[in-house]
């Protein structure tokens, strides 16, 4: 099995990149929907998230208010720094889990969606290909606007959160350009499943010649002991 790591940037279109995936058969691992999972009530990460940032966060049903937590975090960098630390490790975690189910059912490769991972770059080591979901910037900006209903200011400051699309594109071995229509973002998202798919197919064939090669060798190993003996 091998990994394959999908990012992108906020508003840049990577659900839609995901859900084609999805329909094409792949196993995705959604980092944000875990990320939901592991501050759910009474979770270690709940807790210490109360600790640091107190029940004003909270909603009624006592769920993390996200979009309250977002807005402390996106002006004061120390504290996104903080939920980053508290909330980490248990993501890993569940991640892990999920791919070593994937292995167990049979796929030979995993798909794992990473808002951030051009930003850590930690984990792209353990990558063997690393997909950038991009748009250019005034379509990025566009988006964000009209997605959070949000003004001009307040989605530069949003974006500016992150790491320019521009320079996460320099660290991506495939990069899926979603400045255009919904059409030509799925057939480039088309291109990148058959290459994975031939992925595997160079897989094999490593895995045929080395097993041939082994085979060989221990052959004439036999033929020149029987010949001194």
């Amino acid at each position: 099995m091998f990994l394959v790591g999908l990012s992108g940037g906020i508003a840049s279109g990577k659900s839609t990149v995901v859900a084609v995936l999805r329909e094409l058969g792949c196993a995705v691992i959604d980092a944000d929907v875990i990320a939901r999972q592991v501050v759910q009530p009474h979770s270690k990460a709940y807790q210490q998230i109360l600790q640091h940032f107190g029940t004003e966060i909270l909603l009624e049903n006592s769920e993390i208010d996200r979009e309250a937590l977002g807005n402390i975090i996106f002006s004061q960098p120390e504290k996104r720094r903080l939920l980053n630390s508290i909330t980490h490790p248990e993501i890993l975690k569940e991640m892990l889990k999920q791919v070593l189910k994937y292995f167990v059912l049979g796929y030979r490769y995993v798909i794992l969606d990473i808002p951030l991972l051009f930003e850590t770059r930690h984990l792209t080591r353990f990558m063997k290909y690393t997909v950038l979901v991009y748009c250019d910037p005034q379509t990025q900006l566009a988006r964000l606007m009209k997605r959070n209903s949000l003004g001009v200011a307040e989605a530069e400051a949003r974006i500016s959160c992150q790491l320019p699309l521009d320079e996460k594109r320099k660290w991506a071995t495939h990069v899926i350009d979603n400045s255009g229509d919904r059409e030509s973002t799925r057939r480039q998202v088309l291109q990148l499943h058959a290459r994975l798919e031939d992925s595997l197919h160079f897989l094999w064939a490593r895995l045929a010649v080395g097993t041939a090669v082994a085979g060989l060798g221990g052959l004439v190993f036999l033929l020149l002991r029987h010949f001194i003996s």
